[in-house]
C-alpha cells in the first residue's frame, strides 16, 4: 500500500463517525439509509462520509434498484494493520534497548 493511501485509510478512520459506519458495516452490507439511521446529521453530511471511505478503499457503494448498498473493503484495513504490527515491533525493540540502557545507568550510578 502507497503510503498516501495508507494516509487516506488513517484519515478515514480518525472520525467517530465513520468508524461507527465502519462498525456497522462488518454486520454485513446496508443501504445508506440504513447507515444513516443512527445518526443525527444530513443525508449530505453521511454521504460527505462516505466518500471518504470510499476514497479510502474501505467501502464500496453500488446502485441496487433504488437502492444504494454499501459493503465494507477489508482489505485496506488489513494493510493499515500489518504496517501498525511492523511498526510496533520496532517500537518495541526500541523501548526495550532505552529499558537495558537505563537500567545499566543506573546500575553505574548505584557503584
Amino acid at each position: 500500500m502507497a503510503a498516501d493511501e495508507l494516509s487516506a485509510v488513517f484519515q478515514a478512520l480518525a472520525d467517530p463517525t465513520r468508524r461507527a459506519i465502519i462498525s456497522r458495516l462488518r454486520e454485513g452490507p446496508t443501504t445508506v439509509s440504513e447507515l444513516a439511521e443512527p445518526f443525527a446529521m444530513s443525508r449530505p453530511a453521511i454521504s460527505q462520509h462516505l466518500k471518504v471511505l470510499e476514497r479510502a478503499g474501505l467501502i464500496e457503494r453500488t446502485a441496487d434498484a433504488q437502492w444504494r448498498r454499501c459493503t465494507l473493503r477489508t482489505a485496506p484495513l488489513d494493510e493499515a494493520s500489518a504496517w501498525v504490527d511492523r511498526h510496533r515491533e520496532e517500537w518495541g525493540e526500541r523501548f526495550d534497548l532505552l529499558d537495558r540502557r537505563l537500567r545499566e545507568m543506573n546500575g553505574a550510578n548505584d557503584d
